[in-house]
This record gives structure tokens, C-alpha cells and sequence, in this order.
């Protein structure tokens, strides 16, 4: 007999996509609303790494049959997911999902699984022996009850009863192609035998090589589900034999009957499934009898596709060849709809106590959406989802919001903050106002304790200026730098690494600075968002907090043009005490912040006069 070239990869038609599965991987290529063909895709355990049982044959079958339901009705589910959103657990689900610690995914997975096995056995199983049974009363009442004892009249009705089933078999595959969605699903199922068999004649594959294909295969699903129901025919003709045994149970002989088929159901699927795999590895002529009737039953459950259809299949199962071939390409997951409003009722159980305008910014972050816009939202994406409970996570200890996101808009810029800064404050946005209106276009500024660059990228963004940012700390400088270049500013900043005016050199127009203020007693009393986020060394301001505003009164002067600008941000009750300071040699004014605190002290240095 000779042999034909099978594919280890097989497949299964989806929602608006196809599943295809090789030997380590398995991934299902879908289309989304927009058109656009996205891909899921995961390895699995192969054959050779399962347990023997997997293995052996007529045993194989079983597990081979609940493996497929299994991950065929999670991938149905999760192509849906990609048009409709997430499904909303019942009362039931939630129960074991917070009692039992049971993933709700898995028991909506689970029950579907069991629905699905529960109405065939009670379509295929269950309504034949029903159908049959007033037949046997009918020779009963007409040729003595003692008829249906013989064991050659038992294996006629287990022989009509098998028709009846293959009738039932028939009837419900042709009325689900009344049904467009299931239609479609047919459609797809032919773009995946297409595919398959394009690949098995050794073609390239294309769409158009594909289209030259049939949409039926010998290794089908269909075809499988046919033999089962002539084997079960052969396998319960046989029992048949032994009903008479049974007539002394009265009615509960029917109950035995129907017993029997659910406990022999396993050794058939067995008989079946080795019968498909040796069938689909011959072309010749009694194999082309015994495969005839599945394959004309695929005539139903296959429609031709359309091109979009076969090019989703082919890139299916050319992600399985190559993640088969390369177990180092990374699994990727579809970016699935969720309702934004059982997302948010779920963050905020999540983040109970915390402001709600928190929870609006973690939604823009994640959806680039306006705040404004928020209320127009429906849902959002799977990745927005996953990133929004992070977020989530991550503010529920404490930590500040900005630094949830790991940047700010600061005066216009993006700026990107971590532990080795100090997270901008609104506050010292009035700081850089003031430089940006005193700095004349073409002049030069020097931001001392840059920290994130804020103020130096926010001035460098609206000022035609040179500017000097510095910073004791070597990670500050490079947080800076990357600031810079985000905003596309660093041809204007210069960075350099200084211990206050330790390496700094030349004149400048601005002197700006927002140094350490806080009072060494008092960090342990800030608010555990300032305390345990930002870096001590950005805080301390030494015993009374004004360390820093006595290194730079000691040395600003020097460094700045006359009727030059000195501008500082200090902390609450600091401003006339570094007011007292620069007296002398400056100048000085106080701008209050929106809560009425003085803020911000700019000094202008005295023009000396020629003599």
C-alpha cells in the first residue's frame, strides 16, 4: 500500500480565524474588526514529553479527543474575545472564583466542555435508544414480547438505532449551516483543510497555490466523527448480541443499555482514532470506500473561502512551523476587548480610598484618552486592561501616581522620572515660568541640582538660550539626558557633573535652582509618598533645611551677569530667611504659589557701577 506525506500540523476553524497545531506550538490567527490579522500563539507539551498512557494505541484516541475538545473550545472562546469583549461571569462563577480560588476563565472553559459533551451524548446517545424504544413495544404488542429477546432481533434494532444516529448526525450538521456565523466558521474550516493540503503536495504556500486545493482532508474532525458512529454501530451491534441477558431488569434494562454506550464510548473514540490516522496514510482504493462517506459529509461542514479567509490559515500555520522549528520565538496574546466599565468597578475596588481622579489618570495613561473623554469610553483593549491593573497594583502600596507611570508633563515637556530623582511638582512649574520670562532669547542659564532636567528641558523648549544643567548625581545626569533628547532639546543643554558650583565655570543671564529644602528631622514626618519614594539625597537640606541656599548665596554672584537673575524655589516660612542671605549683592522678590505660600525667591544682582 503505498503511503502518503501527512503533516504532523492540524487545525480547527474559529471565529473569523484559524487554529492550527504542530508538534510543540499551537496558534490561531484571527481578524479583528479593522480587518487586521492578529495572532495568539503558545507551546505545548509534545507527545514524546506526556505520560506513556498518551501514547499507546487505542488509548492515544482519548486523550487525543479530550486534549482537542479541551484546547478547542478555549481557543473558540478566546477568538470570540477578540469582537466581543470579555464575558461577564455569572453568580455561580464569581463564587468559586473568590471561595475556591478557581480562574473564572477555566470554569466557563470547563463548563462548556461539559454542555458540549452532555448534548451529544444526549443527541447521539440518548434520543436514538429514546426513538427506538417504541419500536421494540410495536413488536412487542405484535409478535409476543418474547421477540425482542432474540439476540438477532437485538443486533437489527442496534443496527437501526446506529442509522438513526448517523441520521440525527446529519441533520444537526445541516442545520447549522443555515446559521451565517456558523457559515463563516465552515468557510474558514475550508481555508484550513486548503492550507494543509497545499502544504502536503509540497507547493508554496500562497493564496492562490491554497485555493487550488480541496476544502476536505482525511484527517478531519468531520471525517472522525463519522467513523465513530460506524464503529459505535460495529461495537454495539456486538453488545447486542448479549440484550436478551437483560430482559429480566424490566425497565431498567433500557437504563443499562444506555450505561453501556457512555462506558464503551472510550474504546470506540480509541478504534476510531487509530482508524483515521492509517486511513489518512493511504490513497488507495478500499481506503477510498471506507474515507467516502466522511469526506462527502465534509461537503458540509467546508465552504469554499475566500482569499482574506486561506491568507489567515496560512499565517497560522506558518507561526506553528516556525515556533516548532525555534522554541526561542516569544508566545503572543491576542489584545482582546474588555467593558471599561466593569474594568474601572474592578480597579477601583482595587484602589478603595484612593482619590478617584487617580483612577482617571491611570485610564488615560493607558488608553490615551483626555480626561474629558473618559465617559465616552466603552472598552478598552487587553493590553490597556493589563497595564491599568498594574498600575493599579503599584499605587495601592503607596507609591505616588506619577511615579506609577515613570513620567510627568512638566510645563509642556515629557519628563521621565525614577528613584534616582525627584519627582517634579506642580510648584516648581512656576520656577521654570519665571526663568522662560526672564531668559532673553540667545542668553545662558545654569539650572544647579537639575534632578530630572525638568526645569533646564522645559526653558530649553521655549527659550532660543545655552543652557548648563548640573547634578552631584551621576544617575540624575543621565535621567537628564534622556529628558533632553525625548524633547528634543539636547543640542541646547550642556550637562555637567558638579557638587553645587564645584566644576562650574563662566558667566550666566540665569542662575535657577531647586535644591534639597527639607529639614533633616523632619523627612521622617513627610507624607510616606514623599518619605519612601523620592531620594533622600534631593530632600535633605541639612539641620534647618537651607544648606544648600548658603553654598549657592556664598558663590551665585560670581557666576552671574549683572542685572543677572538668581531663582529659587524654597520650601514653607524659607523665603525671607534666603532673602536675608542674598542681601547685599541682590535684589529680591517672592512669588506665592495658587495655596498663597512663598514660593519662589528671585534675586537680580545689583549692576555695580564704573568708575
Amino acid at each position: 500500500m503505498a503511503r502518503k506525506y501527512t503533516s504532523k500540523i492540524g487545525g480547527q476553524a474559529v471565529i473569523e480565524g484559524v487554529m492550527m497545531r504542530g508538534e510543540r506550538s499551537m496558534a490561531t490567527a484571527v481578524r479583528d474588526e479593522k480587518g487586521n490579522i492578529v495572532v495568539e500563539s503558545r507551546y505545548i507539551k509534545p507527545i514524546s514529553e506526556r505520560p506513556k498512557s498518551h501514547r499507546i494505541p487505542f488509548v492515544r484516541g482519548v486523550f487525543n479527543f479530550l486534549d482537542s475538545m479541551s484546547s478547542g473550545v478555549k481557543t473558540l472562546m478566546r477568538s470570540g474575545e477578540v469582537f466581543e469583549g470579555d464575558v461577564e461571569p455569572g453568580k455561580v462563577e464569581k463564587w468559586f472564583a473568590k471561595k475556591l480560588k478557581i480562574n473564572i476563565y477555566d470554569i466557563m472553559m470547563v463548563f462548556s466542555v461539559i454542555l458540549g459533551v452532555a448534548l451529544a451524548i444526549g443527541l447521539f446517545f440518548f434520543l436514538p435508544l429514546l426513538i427506538i424504544t417504541p419500536i421494540k413495544s410495536a413488536v412487542a404488542k405484535n409478535f409476543g414480547a418474547d421477540a425482542n429477546n432474540l439476540w438477532y432481533v437485538s443486533v437489527l434494532y442496534e443496527l437501526l438505532e446506529g442509522i438513526i444516529r448517523i441520521i440525527i448526525f446529519v441533520l444537526y450538521i445541516a442545520m447549522t449551516t443555515l446559521m451565517k456565523t456558523v457559515k463563516r466558521t465552515y468557510m474558514y474550516h475550508g481555508a484550513e483543510h486548503k492550507t494543509i493540503s497545499c502544504y502536503e503536495h509540497g507547493l508554496e504556500l500562497t493564496v492562490e497555490n491554497a485555493q487550488s486545493m480541496s476544502t476536505v482532508h482525511d484527517r478531519c474532525g468531520t471525517t472522525f466523527m463519522f467513523i465513530i458512529m460506524l464503529v459505535s454501530i460495529i461495537v454495539f451491534s456486538i453488545v447486542g448480541i448479549f440484550e436478551p441477558y437483560l430482559a429480566s431488569l424490566g425497565v431498567w434494562k433500557n437504563v443499562v443499555l444506555f450505561a453501556s454506550r457512555i462506558i464503551l464510548l472510550p474504546i470506540i473514540m480509541g478504534i476510531s482514532y487509530e482508524m483515521l490516522k492509517t486511513m489518512a496514510k493511504y490513497d488507495n482504493v478500499l481506503v477510498k470506500i471506507l474515507k467516502f462517506p466522511g469526506l462527502a459529509l465534509q461537503k458540509l461542514t467546508t465552504k469554499q473561502p475566500d482569499d482574506s479567509m486561506v491568507e489567515c490559515a496560512i499565517t497560522a500555520f506558518k507561526t506553528v512551523m516556525a515556533m516548532d522549528a525555534d522554541p526561542t520565538i516569544p508566545e503572543k496574546r491576542f489584545d482582546t476587548k474588555k467593558s471599561y466599565e466593569k474594568v474601572r468597578k474592578e480597579i477601583k475596588t482595587m484602589l478603595k480610598g484612593v482619590d478617584e481622579s487617580d483612577i482617571d489618570w491611570i485610564f488615560c495613561e493607558v488608553t490615551g484618552v483626555k480626561r474629558s473623554e473618559l465617559a465616552e469610553l466603552t472598552h478598552i483593549r487587553q493590553m490597556e486592561y493589563e497595564k491599568a491593573v498594574e498600575y493599579a497594583k503599584k499605587r495601592k502600596t503607596g507609591m505616588p501616581l506619577w511615579r506609577v507611570f515613570g513620567k510627568v508633563d512638566f510645563y509642556g515637556a515629557i519628563i521621565e522620572i525614577d528613584g534616582n530623582v525627584l519627582c517634579p511638582r506642580p510648584e516648581t512649574e512656576y520656577l521654570a515660568e519665571q526663568v522662560v520670562q526672564k531668559l532673553k532669547d540667545g542668553g545662558r542659564a545654569l539650572d544647579l541640582c537639575t534632578g530630572s532636567g525638568c526645569i533646564a528641558v522645559a526653558v530649553a523648549a521655549n527659550k532660543d538660550c545655552e543652557i548648563i544643567a548640573s547634578d552631584i548625581s551621576e544617575e540624575a545626569l543621565s535621567i537628564a539626558k534622556k529628558n533632553a533628547e525625548n524633547n528634543s532639546v539636547a543640542e541646547k543643554i550642556t550637562f555637567v557633573q558638579s557638587d553645587a558650583f564645584e566644576n562650574i565655570q563662566g558667566i550666566f543671564d540665569v542662575i535657577v535652582s531647586n535644591p534639597p529644602y527639607i529639614p533633616s528631622e523632619d523627612i521622617a514626618k513627610l507624607d510616606k509618598e514623599v518619605r519612601d519614594y523620592d531620594p533622600k539625597i534631593a530632600l535633605d537640606g541639612g539641620k534647618d533645611g537651607l544648606d544648600f541656599y548658603r553654598r549657592i548665596a556664598e558663590n551665585a554672584c560670581e557666576h552671574i551677569a549683572d542685572g543677572g537673575y538668581l531663582m529659587l524655589e524654597v520650601g514653607i516660612n524659607q523665603a525671607r530667611e534666603v532673602i536675608k542671605m542674598l542681601e547685599g549683592e541682590f535684589d529680591c522678590d517672592v512669588v506665592k504659589d495658587l495655596q498663597g505660600i512663598e514660593r519662589i525667591v528671585i534675586a537680580k544682582k545689583s549692576k555695580r557701577e564704573t568708575v
